[in-house]
């Protein structure tokens, strides 16, 4: 028992360590950097126990203590939401001509439960090269680089000569949520208009090796849309079952879903995006290589398809990712339910996209429901070169020899709502991300030490240059 307690210890003081060790002489800027990293990662700002507003406030509490004045910067809320708050700041410049940038984040992150993970996904970890904590990849990384970015501005008594803007916001990870970036834009667009916006959507690619392989820029993201899947049924006691049972029904429905491949589709952006995945010599990279070529070979976009990262580019994806149903477990279930979530490929809509999931099912006894279908479609931002080309020279000088190419995010961001106000929004390179996708939405998301802080210097980088700063 004495030598189990001493073990036990023991474990106990190697992960404490392991918690709070940070990579070796690391420069005084680096060590402010990490702990306002670290504080983000740490607050739980998750829908059902954390506090977005509560982040927020931290995010403003280190901004004034950089010597930003209380009317530069703005608390948000609603009286239902109190938990799902958000903060805004303005850096003003000198000079009106030179226009304004907006650096916008979500700071809300996916649920993370605990018996789950292998570490507490709210402590943030360092080990092996990679830090682990929920939202250390999405996005939190950015969320800190912007604080930072303002903070060292700020302190270094320099003025900017363009406005620099700033919005922290939440509900960006679920839609029952407050969504800051909506409400702002809707409500108190002052505090973000702008030129343009920076947001998460862009960073880079490294391959199996960790090499680079693309860094990127993203213009533009499939749309996001919820479907529920509902049967209902009389029921009745569960000795005397009978063959229309609710959940087998929805089963055989989920099993259709599963089984139906959308269409392969290009466009201009993923045609130039997929074009370094092609230059791998692999099975899937040779066979996207034959798909771009001659995209009538489905028979090679298929296997290109075996990679994630390149189905979840080339058209729109339907996947199962909750369910529900039976109310005791001695009855037949009364109703089942699923939610199908659909990526959907520019171009495409949310009522063709139902009406495909209802051709599959073929089953009227399932009710196929869009869930709030009026929420505004992604607009792709132009490549304009007063945007475009400083990141592209940036990236040339920071990696070398590493294809810079625009990108179609497979996921969804607050920039759609940007679309309200006309006001582009860009992915901004950077962050180099592994090809399994880091975990993120998943277990143990993590992101490589060497991406941590090689884009935090990018993006401050390319903030200074937008702005005006020498």
């Amino acid at each position: 028992m004495i030598r189990s307690a001493f073990l036990l210890a023991a474990a106990a003081a190697a992960s404490s360590v392991a918690a709070f060790a940070q990579t070796p002489n690391l420069r005084p800027d680096q060590v402010a950097f990490r702990a306002i990293y670290k504080e983000l990662v740490e607050t739980n700002t998750t829908l059902s126990e954390g506090s977005c507003t509560d982040a927020a406030a931290k995010m403003g509490g280190r901004l004034k203590s950089a010597g930003f004045a209380d009317a530069d910067i703005t608390y948000f809320s609603v009286p239902d939401h109190p938990k799902e708050g958000g903060v805004t700041a303005v850096m003003k410049g000198s000079d009106p001509k030179a226009g304004s940038i907006l650096l916008l984040g979500h700071i809300d992150v996916v649920e993370a439960h605990r018996a789950d993970w292998t570490r507490d996904p709210f402590t943030l970890y360092e080990e092996n090269g990679y830090v682990y904590g929920r939202g250390t990849s999405d996005m939190k990384v950015i969320d800190a680089i912007w604080v930072d970015t303002l903070m060292r501005l700020k302190r270094s008594g320099t003025t900017p000569r363009a406005t620099i803007k700033l919005a922290l916001t939440c509900g960006e990870e679920s839609d029952g949520a407050f969504n800051g970036a909506d409400w702002l834009v809707k409500n108190r667009p002052d505090l973000v208009r702008a030129d343009f916006g920076l947001n998460e959507g862009g960073g880079g690619r490294l391959d199996d090796q960790g090499r680079r392989e693309v860094i990127t820029v993203g213009v533009g993201e499939k749309a996001y849309q919820d479907f529920r899947l509902t049967v209902t049924n009389p029921g009745g006691h569960s000795s005397r079952p009978r063959p229309d049972n609710a959940i087998y029904q929805l089963a055989d429905a989920l099993e259709k879903v599963r089984g139906y491949v959308f269409p392969l589709k290009l466009n201009a952006t993923t045609r130039e995006q997929l074009k370094a995945r092609a230059a791998r010599d692999d099975v899937a990279g040779r066979a996207l290589k034959r798909f771009l070529s001659d995209p009538s070979d489905l028979e090679a976009g298929k296997i290109a398809t075996t990679d994630v990262a390149v189905n979840s580019i080339l058209h729109t994806n339907c996947v199962a990712t909750l369910l529900s149903a039976g109310h005791a477990p001695n009855a037949l279930p009364q109703r089942a339910t699923a939610n199908i979530n659909c990526r959907i490929f520019p171009g495409e809509t949310v009522q063709a996209t139902k009406a495909v999931l209802v051709g599959v099912i073929n089953d009227p006894g399932v009710k196929v429901e869009a869930l709030d279908p009026d929420k505004p479609l992604a607009v792709s931002p132009p490549l304009d070169p007063k945007v475009i080309n400083p990141m592209k020279a940036l990236a040339a000088k920071d990696f070398p020899g590493v294809p810079f190419s625009p990108s179609m995010s497979s996921g969804a961001s607050d920039a759609v709502y940007f679309g309200q106000i006309s006001m582009p929004i860009y992915g901004v390179p950077g962050i180099f991300g592994d090809p399994d996708g880091n975990g993120v939405h998943g277990l143990n998301e993590r992101l490589r030490v060497r991406s941590l802080y090689e884009g935090r210097d990018y993006l401050f980088d390319l903030v200074k240059i937008y702005a005006g700063v020498d």
